[in-house]
């Protein structure tokens, strides 16, 4: 791989513990194999800016402090708009990635002539319950709404095409969720998405941001993409079953010579507004998409 073609970026938020157990690793993998590593503290309010300016100057590293903290998904786009390389991989700042498993990325992508490489976590155990939880039940509602060809579509490990990330990470969420949405905006795409496994370390120290609120605005921003995208997913189902529930509702009464009830009336025009603002949205879709 040619000399600077990959970069990597990290997020920091809160994490002056982890920066001197994990990131002098990094910079040394990056420094023997040519790639840049740009890490992105995000307005971080305990002493992670005093640990990243200690670690000195290098000439693989780049460092940005946001002055307030913007989220996740926020610290990722900078870091993005900062990339001079063909590839990125996203990685976390808490030592639960191994910085080898790049390499193995890069490999699948080249091999497979893929646009964007997940680091799948399939078949690892999370110690948390809720977190495992909360992704399943993502999963779930994102395989029933759309083709997901891949398994752990909120893995924090991606190495993707850099043009392809500039495009399209300006309608990604700043939160948390942009991991999920990014992946799915290449899907969507028609980008050829892969997954491969990596290793997985426990947290290194201090405590995940990660919550069931967390997990709530993840769904909240995968609804928002498949709106985006395909809408007729969304409201097509609603309409249909609101036009058969009030005719199914009103058939017995009109067989009895009673007309039309009111609440029959209500759930057929509800449904046929529903049909509406499906088409109007799928219009909208398709000429968003082709700002893309």
């Amino acid at each position: 791989m040619p000399q600077k073609a990959l970069s990597i970026i990290i997020p920091a938020y809160n994490e002056e513990k982890n920066i001197p157990l994990v990131i002098p690793g990094i910079i040394d993998f990056c420094r023997k194999n040519g790639y840049r590593l740009i890490i992105v503290n995000d307005g971080s309010s305990d002493n992670s800016k005093e640990e990243l300016i200690g670690l000195g100057a290098d000439d693989c590293l780049t460092v940005i402090h946001h002055k307030i903290n913007q989220g996740y998904g926020g610290a990722i786009k900078t870091g993005i708009s900062t990339c001079e390389t063909t590839y990125l991989v996203t990685m976390d700042c808490d030592g639960q990635h191994f910085v080898e498993n790049v390499k193995d990325l890069h490999d699948q992508l080249l091999l497979h002539d893929a646009d964007m490489v997940v680091g799948s976590r399939k078949g690892l155990r999370s110690n948390s319950i809720t977190r495992s939880v909360g992704k399943r039940i993502i999963r779930f509602i994102i395989k029933r709404l759309m083709p997901l060809p891949i398994y752990d579509i909120n893995s924090g490990m991606k190495l993707y095409r850099t043009d392809l990330g500039k495009k399209y990470c300006k309608i990604c969420p700043d939160g948390m969720a942009y991991s999920d949405v990014i992946c799915l905006t290449f899907i969507n795409k028609y980008h050829r998405v892969i997954e491969t496994p990596i290793r997985i370390n426990e947290r290194k120290l201090g405590h995940s941001t990660v919550s069931m609120r967390t997990a709530l605005h993840t769904i909240y921003e995968v609804f928002n993409i498949i709106i985006l995208f395909n809408p007729i997913r969304i409201f097509l189902p609603v309409a249909l079953v609101a036009i058969g529930s009030g005719i199914a509702w009103d058939i017995p009464i009109f067989l009895r010579g009673n007309g039309v009830s009111v609440g029959a009336m209500l759930a057929i025009v509800f449904g046929l507004i529903t049909l509406f603002f499906a088409a109007l949205a799928e219009q909208l879709s398709q000429i968003r998409k082709k700002d893309l």
